[in-house]
């Protein structure tokens, strides 16, 4: 019986309002839209100003050239990235992609980036959106719209989709506005289409009033509307306009209630009652209105055009609607006022008809929204474990902050699963404020105080303290089992991890079988144990088996189960960890667009640093460098904020990192000193922290000798570094050391070791396909990778034989590696030393390619510099070939190394 409710709902979501004959047409601003060639049409505007209208008229407009399009209407549900992805999947199935066969995952994202035939997708209703990782998919769909793709997005206010950018390039249109106030041709048109036109409205409206009302109203459109409504009643003769005045939001409040009070009893009623509602159909509003006939009514409404939009109407009052947000804004202030005593029944009759659809998250909304906590802990108390095993925490958490704590106590076996929700989404420390203030450490209910007590490990664990973990941990492993399988399975998990983190491998993998074997039919649980069992498979080097564990987990916690992009931040980070390592990094974009603001927010220290650092390198390669060092500044407040000495020290390392790609080694060295934290880095050489891995401080000591220093300095440290790791079996990390040792080895010159060298670290990461791990060393990798190439082809032409797999991979690192690679195998050392023969440029360089060479050192690409200096890729492009020309330079490296060798740019 559920089923069909929801297909109906999601069906209202992804139909446009039909076409109404009281519609003004708006030919110039839909024209504007239709034709115009770029990848976002922004209409944005205050509510009333007719945009979903415009919107809707446009996509007739281009549907009528040919061109497919797809609607979605957003509403706050949709900041549930899980709910966002349902429709977007579905709209973007109805623009003509190919549905995914049975098993096989559907990015709608990634399907509309492949796209090759013409579409527009329209996203109404925008601002309902505040859910960071809902508006970053949106920006991603908007980078990477193919060339015959297009955007068009109503929204009261201006959405955080780097529409400056988009301005800069040309690729943003925008709709305001006074684009879409009427003007006094279309007011006038308008009068003249509303109903009994003849006698009441256009014939008794003269010119002059008609100018002075538009005059008055600015051309807002919802004002007019309501003006024309009241006009049809009083007569121009009453002086009405004459009073009128539209420049508030308390004109139209004015307005509608005067055009409230003259609608039939019934109908009246009938618009208050099911202003509660987000989506109105004929079922639901008779729940609220059993005495009236809410189909007839519903259909009435809909042909008038009065208060809400038909989406899905039809003659059999099977449609759903829902009213403008300006309307129902005032509908239920209006409830308050006039039946404040309703309220709390309507919310339950709405509540009680969900609950008969088997629909229990809107029933539990609306028994929260009216005020009825007693009747939503009653459904809580059915459905809560559920919705946990599920992993639907974020749900749980919002409803249980709704909830006064005197009334959750009542329900004592709510109180741990509002623990474990405010856990996973607001983060341990407040989850542990929530413990010590709960009673449940001392609850007399058995199942109350275990499963609190289960919880501590995993909340100091999550807090970087892991020592109090572990002994926490020992007392509650002594305590199982406790009849609990969730927690029980939880606090194997975070043992699991704990013992990981200090090493004990042994009895970390049997926790880990202990709790695969409890988790049962809890896909949180599954989520848990793959997550960990990936990261053990990392660390071992393994990271194909580990890309298909943290995939595995990602998909147990998934709402909708042809999209890897749901699931808990825990499993979807380091899924996108691995997805970068691969080199495929719009999927891992598109991955931290949902996962780091939910990383951010639980607060786990090794989480926040991953997915931070990964966004700066991303950023990084693509040219945006300031995008790149925003993200380590975000790490570093937080890191602050939450008094987590590690990851402020993690994102200086990063930092320091992306200083040494830029050639800047003494701001390198001095991030390296700022992160130089004796006690936390002794720490940490005694555990095994994910984060940490490949990035710590002796490993980007050593990283800086080779670069700046004394390379052959560096070679002792690394050896240590590395028989401490192989002691261990920590193989990822021994492959990023022995990558290092040949780095230092070429520095130094010692070109045949470091090919050697280089050999056996390439010939292990072909087999699991580590692109990352030697990519992210910058140029000095890419020349040690071109050598090796050179050596491997001469020696496949001596044996006349070759590796195909290992041939293969090398080319894909070199044809990743782009321009960082020089063409000609030399060294960096000789591009530094190559350049005219004399201490000048051959012609002296104008300010402007000066300041493109410094834009060039510190990494930028083509299209970051042409947004940086305000001008356009052809011109940039033109500024490097007269940089090459005046400093006899042969690319892009050589002639930063000419420009810094002569003192032009440091």
């Amino acid at each position: 019986m559920s089923s069909a409710p929801s297909a109906r709902i999601l069906e209202t979501k992804l139909s446009p309002p039909a076409f109404a004959a009281t519609q003004v047409l708006r030919d110039a601003i839909c024209e504007r839209i239709a034709a115009s060639a770029v990848k976002l049409v922004l209409v944005r505007a205050p509510a009333g100003f007719g945009k979903t209208t415009t919107m809707a008229q446009s996509r007739e407009r281009i549907e009528a050239r040919g061109i497919a399009t797809a609607w979605i209407t957003l509403d706050r549900a949709d900041n549930d990235v899980s709910r966002f992805l349902a429709g977007l999947g579905e709209a973007v199935l109805r623009l003509g992609v190919e549905e995914p066969r049975a098993r096989t995952p559907f990015d709608a994202v990634a399907a509309l980036a492949a796209h090759d035939a013409p579409f527009v997708l329209f996203l109404d209703d925008f601002e309902g959106v505040q859910e960071p990782a809902v508006i970053g998919l949106v920006r991603e769909i908007v980078e990477h719209l193919p060339r015959g793709g297009k955007l068009v997005i109503g929204s009261r206010g201006l959405p955080d989709l780097g529409v400056g950018r988009l301005r800069a390039r040309g690729q943003l249109e925008e709709i305001d506005t006074d684009r879409l106030r009427f003007s006094l041709e279309e007011t006038g048109a308008f009068f003249g289409l509303r109903p009994h036109a003849g006698d009441a409205a256009a014939q008794a409206l003269p010119h002059e009033l008609l100018a002075q009302l538009h005059r008055k109203t600015e051309g807002w459109i919802a004002a007019i509307w309501l003006a024309s409504m009241a006009l049809e009643r009083h007569g121009s003769a009453t002086g009405f306009v004459e009073r009128f005045s539209g420049s508030d939001r308390a004109v139209a409040d004015y307005l509608a209630e005067d055009v409230l009070a003259h609608q039939p009893a019934e109908v009246r009623e009938f618009l208050l009652r099911t202003s509660i509602l987000r989506q109105l159909d004929a079922s639901v509003c008779q729940a609220l209105n059993p005495r009236a006939d809410s189909a007839a009514i519903l259909e009435r409404l809909a042909a008038a055009n009065l208060f809400l939009t038909p989406v899905n109407g039809g003659a059999d009052g099977d449609g759903a609607w829902r009213y403008h947000s300006l309307f129902a804004d005032f509908l239920r202030a209006q409830l308050a006022r006039e039946m404040p005593g309703e309220i709390a029944r309507l919310h339950l009759a709405a509540s009680g008809w969900y609950e008969s659809q088997q629909r229990p998250v809107p029933a539990i909304d609306h028994a929260i929204e009216g005020g009825d906590h007693p009747h939503a802990l009653t459904l809580l108390d059915s459905y809560a474990g559920r919705f946990l095993e599920q992993g639907r925490m974020r749900m749980l958490a919002r409803w249980f902050s709704a909830i006064p704590e005197h009334q959750l106590r009542e329900h004592p076996a709510l109180q741990p699963i509002a623990l474990w929700a405010t856990c996973f989404t607001h983060g341990p420390w407040q989850a542990m404020q929530q413990l010590e203030s709960s009673g449940c450490l001392d609850s007399p209910t058995p199942a109350v105080r275990a499963s609190a007590q289960t919880l501590i490990p995993l909340l100091l664990a999550m807090q970087d303290r892991h020592d109090e973990a572990y002994e926490a941990g020992r007392l509650s492993l002594a305590r199982l089992p406790t009849g609990l399988p969730f927690a029980d399975s939880v606090l194997l998990n975070a043992m699991a991890h704990i013992l990981a983190v200090r090493g004990d491998q042994h009895e970390a993998q049997r926790l880990l079988d202990a709790a695969r074997r409890q988790q049962g039919s809890s896909t949180f649980n599954r989520m848990y144990t793959e997550s960990l069992a990936g990261l053990f498979d990392l660390q071992e080097g393994r990271l194909r088996q580990a890309t298909a564990r943290f995939r595995m987990a990602v998909d147990a916690t998934h709402a909708v189960s042809y999209n890897h992009s749901h699931g808990n931040a825990w499993a979807g980070v380091l899924y996108a960890g691995s997805v970068y390592e691969s080199n495929q990094l719009l999927q891992a974009e598109h991955l931290l667009n949902v996962y780091l603001p939910l990383a951010r927010d639980v607060g786990l220290p090794d989480h926040m640093i991953l997915s931070h650092a990964m966004r700066s390198r991303i950023a990084f390669h693509a040219g945006d460098i300031d995008a790149a060092f925003q993200a380590l500044t975000e790490l570093e407040y937080l890191g602050h904020q939450r008094q987590l000495p590690r990851v402020v020290a993690g994102a200086k390392l990063e930092r320091s990192r992306m200083l040494l790609l830029q050639g800047n080694g003494p701001a390198a060295r001095d991030e390296l000193a700022r992160a130089d934290d004796p006690a936390l880095w002794a720490r940490e050489k005694l555990q095994r922290l994910p984060a940490h891995e490949l990035d710590y401080l002796t490993l980007a000591r050593a990283r800086w000798e080779i670069a700046f220093g004394d390379a052959r300095a560096a070679l002792d440290s690394i050896d240590a570094e590395l028989h401490a790791a192989l002691a261990v079996a920590r193989l990822r990390r021994v492959l990023k050391l022995r990558l290092l040792r040949a780095l230092a080895l070429q520095r130094a010159g010692s070109l045949a070791e470091a090919i050697a060298e280089a050999a056996e670290v390439l010939k292990t990461a072909s087999h699991e396909g580590y692109m990352r791990l030697i990519l992210d060393e910058g140029p000095a990798a890419a020349l040690l990778v071109q050598r090796f190439a050179h050596a491997l082809h001469d020696s496949a032409t001596a044996r006349g034989s070759s590796d195909p797999i290992l041939g293969e991979y090398v080319q894909r690192l070199l044809q990743a590696a782009g321009p960082m690679a020089l063409p000609d195998g030399g060294e960096p050392e000789n591009a530094d030393a190559a350049g005219p023969d004399g201490l000048a440029a051959s012609e002296p360089l104008t300010r402007k390619e000066i300041r493109v060479l410094q834009l060039l050192a510190e990494g930028y690409s083509n299209g970051a510099m042409a947004e940086k200096l305000f001008v356009s890729d052809s011109t940039v492009r033109t500024h490097l070939r007269n940089i090459n020309m005046k400093l006899d330079a042969k690319s892009r490296t050589q002639a930063v190394a000419i420009a810094r060798r002569l003192g032009v740019i440091r």
